[in-house]
């Protein structure tokens, strides 16, 4: 059995901030299918210490970045888990990444070089664990989840561990590489050689995500398309050439969902229990009651999402108007940029076919996911995208941009595609709100064609957004990675 540590700032349902953690929390379960054990290295916040009952110490560090740290190993949530418990790091109010007042900490660059240390150690050295072999249970393979934990293959390197353990960087969105300024070289514990623009220097600064993608075995990302997009200029962050130079090292492996967790026959946060498409009427009657919408003839529409520009909120808001002239309604459920959050806010006070709540709420998400009749993602990139696969698992039709994980999921409803009953939703492009509001008439068109519309609730009901092929693409990639015996 190939025994992988995957590397990551969160991983649900212990701490969740975006689909990163979900990801995190549903692949181990998926992969252990395949003959693989995966166990996951995140960080001792607060959230997660107080989910913790049993466990023991298993590594230890009298001087992580500025304080004592020790390694935890627990289960919990049905994970194999290792806890850093570093409190001059993690015990501390506010989120993963930012304090209480929405600013970042200032200390973040040193916080996941501390989780990226103490990756390497293990991969190197192992942890006390007194069911495997001699004591000591020690990972074959390193996959590590964005800039939080990109800098373990360089410290691999830098502790001469080279070839010892296999390492992955797997990128979740290139859009936050975690730059530092060059005068935390020492203080990050990082070679001073390696600060060129052949290793992680990136215009001056560190980049920790650069750091991963230079000196990692092999990179992934979480969809074909994102792969093929993070190699142009205007999606690679300034390191598509980079990438270019190493596409040969670089998968695009489509991300899945966690079919226990997103089942309409089962999920206990809806109205009712439904295996068809018809069990949704009573979950759109009940999401328009708590939501204050009245009935209407068009399309509900529902957005779980981040309020930012790259999730396309500006041409949500412009081609708003035009799904209410169709007679259609909009939930959504989200928060991000103080800008968007308030011009939602104002748009609902003025229109009864609009809500909005400002935050984020599990059960109302699952309760938007099965309630509504369409999904909005009009996102200007995306590097895999799960509500869209929530939604096809609810029978809940997605209108999405055409970029990244959207195009490689959903079948767009064209001619040849309805001609032979294939379409699962919407698609558009280029990524504007013209092309948005056309892209919403069709979906309201396709909504008043009742057969049309009962034929792409069925497609999007069945198809596959499990972590069956994935799992077993990622299985063959860590088996190949992993050192010789």
């Amino acid at each position: 059995m190939t025994d992988v540590l995957s590397v990551a700032s969160e991983c649900a349902p212990l701490i969740k901030t975006g689909g990163l953690a979900d990801v995190v929390g549903a692949l181990p379960s998926a992969l252990m299918q395949e003959g693989l054990r995966m166990r996951v290295l995140i960080p001792g916040y607060p959230a997660v210490m107080a989910q913790l009952s049993e466990t023991r110490s298993v590594l230890e560090d009298p001087d992580l970045f500025g304080g004592a740290a020790r390694v935890l190993a627990a289960e919990a949530a049905d994970l194999d888990l290792l806890v850093l418990d570093a409190p001059h790091l993690y015990d501390r109010p506010g989120g993963p990444y930012i304090d209480e007042s929405g600013a970042d900490w200032p200390d973040n660059p040193e916080r996941f070089a501390a989780l990226s240390w103490i990756a390497a150690r293990i991969g190197l050295e192992g942890v006390t664990d007194a069911q495997a072999e001699g004591g000591t249970w020690r990972p074959e393979v390193l996959q590590c989840h964005d800039w939080q934990a990109a800098l373990a293959p360089e410290y691999v390197h830098a502790m001469g561990g080279t070839g010892k353990v296999g390492t992955i960087v797997t990128i979740h969105n290139i859009a936050f590489q975690g730059l530092a300024e060059a005068s935390r070289l020492s203080a990050l514990r990082l070679p001073p050689e390696r600060f060129t623009p052949d290793g992680f220097e990136f215009w001056g600064r560190i980049s920790a995500l650069k750091a991963g993608l230079t000196s990692a075995d092999r990179l992934t990302t979480v969809s074909p398309t994102y792969a093929a997009e993070l190699m142009r200029d205007d999606y690679g962050g300034g390191l598509d050439g980079l990438l270019r130079s190493r596409r040969d090292h670089l998968s695009g492996i489509l991300n899945g969902i966690d079919e226990t967790v997103w089942n309409p026959a089962t999920d206990e946060h809806i109205n009712r229990t439904y295996r068809s498409a018809r069990g949704k009427a009573p979950n759109t009657a009940a999401l328009r009651g708590a939501m204050g919408l009245p009935e209407a003839e068009g399309p509900l529409c529902v957005c779980v999402t981040r309020l930012t520009e790259q999730k396309g909120i500006d041409l949500l808001i412009e081609a708003l108007p035009r799904l209410l002239r169709r007679g259609g309604q909009l939930a959504l459920l989200g928060s991000g940029e103080a800008r968007f959050e308030d011009a939602l806010r104002e748009m609902a006070e003025r229109e009864p076919n609009l809500a909005v709540q400002i935050g984020y709420d599990e059960v109302l998400a699952h309760r938007l996911i099965a309630g509504g009749d369409a999904i909005l993602v009009p996102s200007r990139f995306e590097p895999c995208g799960l509500t869209q696969l929530y939604a096809l698992r609810y029978g809940t039709v997605p209108l999405v941009a055409m970029t990244g994980g959207l195009a490689d999921t959903v079948i767009n409803a064209n001619a040849a595609a309805l001609d032979r009953g294939v379409a699962t939703g919407v698609q558009f492009h280029p990524v504007i709100a013209e092309t948005f509001g056309v892209a919403i008439d069709q979906l309201c068109d396709l909504y008043a064609r009742s057969d049309l519309w009962g034929q792409l609730q069925r497609n999007a009901m069945r198809q596959p957004v499990g972590w069956g092929p994935s799992a077993q693409a990622y299985a063959a990639l860590f088996r190949e990675v992993a050192p010789a015996a």
